[in-house]
């Protein structure tokens, strides 16, 4: 069955479900957020999707608001069977959500109810979680509040970054779109009403690291806020990207550094500082910033 889709979609992680999508079926239209300066050039940037968008050869939309009559009145003209929307970036109105005859189903990076909102693969790495997933939820006027289509889990692993785990979880959304586009029927499943998360946007705050904590947790975080922001700490008053650690049985005066090694003790156990980046530097191993800053056992850092 031929379906005439919308696709609204904005960032890097949008890109494999849009291809998905369109390799196999009659994408009518895609909408994205408008091009943005970025960089410190400031140049004007279209979007990941607006850049597939256009390869393909597929209108491209880029309202600066929904509330407009005339942009609802243009969605309604395009006639869509169905809307797929990952990551658009713009919440959409109810009377939006209305126009499609199938609704409009959205591509969520966690198993829902579990972190609803802003930020779920970073937060389910915060957090320590094991597992993680996609969701093909067929959206409400609610954060992330709709029935459940279709979902996919994935085991979060050791080493998984925040980087690493949104290519994944991109990849797995194209796999999962795809299936429930061919299913011949999906069970609407409502949510949970119990294990309810949600995925608050990442504070800037949150980056500096609390050598107090255990340091399996700490591990978890870092990686969780790696690449952006990144979680720092400071050396002698200068501020230190901290880009991979690992948690080692070791234990010392908190956030003083031991004997041997890059070695930094917390609340429990201590971190090996694996990789560190300087302000204004390229990184380095933990090792080379200790021998260059000539930092020795027993110092502190904040």
């Amino acid at each position: 069955m031929s379906r005439k889709i919308i696709f609204m979609g904005t960032p890097d992680f949008a890109v494999p479900v849009f291809e998905a999508v369109r390799s196999a079926h009659n994408v009518i239209a895609v909408y994205t957020r408008a091009p943005a300066k970025q960089g410190r050039g400031q140049q004007t940037k279209a979007s990941p999707v607006h850049t597939a968008a256009e390869a393909a050869g597929i209108q491209v939309f880029t309202p600066t608001s929904l509330k407009d009559e005339d942009e609802l009145a243009r969605f309604r003209a395009l006639a869509p069977d169905l809307a797929i929307v990952v990551a658009y970036g713009m919440i959409l109105p109810q009377d939006w959500l209305n126009v499609p005859p199938m609704g409009c189903w959205n591509i969520h990076a966690s198993l829902l109810p579990r972190w609803r909102g802003a930020a779920p693969i970073q937060r389910a790495i915060m957090a320590g979680d094991s597992e993680t997933g996609v969701a093909v939820m067929q959206m409400q006027a609610g954060l992330d509040t709709g029935d459940v289509l279709l979902e996919k889990h994935l085991t979060i692993a050791d080493d998984d970054t925040a980087q690493s785990l949104h290519d994944k979880l991109a990849q797995l959304g194209g796999v999962a779109i795809a299936e429930a586009l061919e299913a011949e029927t999906l069970t609407p499943v409502p949510q949970s009403t119990h294990g309810v998360t949600y995925a608050e946007k990442i504070d800037k705050a949150e980056a500096r690291l609390d050598f107090s904590r255990p340091a399996k947790e700490l591990d978890a975080h870092i990686r969780g806020l790696s690449p952006f922001p990144g979680a720092w700490f400071e050396a002698n008053g200068k501020r230190i990207k901290l880009l991979a650690a690992k948690a080692v049985e070791q234990q010392g005066a908190v956030a003083q550094l031991a004997d041997k090694g890059a070695i930094v003790f917390c609340g429990q156990d201590a971190l090996q500082l694996v990789r560190v980046q300087p302000a204004g530097k390229a990184a380095m191993s933990g090792d080379e910033w200790l021998r260059g800053r000539g930092l020795s056992a027993g110092e502190k850092l904040d």
